[in-house]
């Protein structure tokens, strides 16, 4: 029998999730934060519905992970790690692209998450750019400069 996967969009009681599974994400694949934010800080970021769609994944009616996509049709993708690796996260792709019909989607990764970078290359995905940023103290330290 083959496992289901459902999307449910994401609403205020589904904060308590999501915080737990920002928890279990690996601060070095993170591209968005590099360190956790206050539940409170959590709960706003939420409500503030900063993406164009974002869902909650349910696997066989459990709560399994969360998928988005960004105005500028970027998807993100996190799956529970005890659920990682069983097809959830192909199943949870295809149905929000199914909701969500767009031309192009770009997933954003860290160069470090080897897991994501396989995920998507085996989806389709091709490597469009490379992104470096300025900021925080570099940033400081090179308006400083004297050329």
């Amino acid at each position: 029998m083959e496992k289901f996967v459902k999307l449910k969009e994401v609403t205020k009681s589904d904060c308590h999730f999501l915080y737990a599974l920002l928890h279990e994400r690996d601060t070095i694949v993170n591209i968005s934060h590099k360190e956790m934010p206050s539940y409170k800080k959590h709960v706003r970021f939420v409500m503030s519905k900063p993406y164009s769609k974002w869902y909650i994944i349910y696997y066989e009616r459990q709560k399994s992970g969360s998928i988005y996509l960004t105005r500028q049709n970027e998807i993100g993708i996190f799956i529970k790690k005890k659920m990682q690796g069983l097809g959830i996260g192909n199943k949870a792709l295809q149905l929000m692209i199914e909701k969500n019909p767009r031309t192009r989607y770009l997933a954003n990764t860290n160069p470090k998450n080897s897991k994501s970078i396989k995920f998507f290359t085996k989806k389709g995905f091709k490597l469009i750019q490379h992104t470096y940023a300025l900021s925080g103290e570099e940033l400081d330290s090179f308006k400083n400069e004297k050329n």
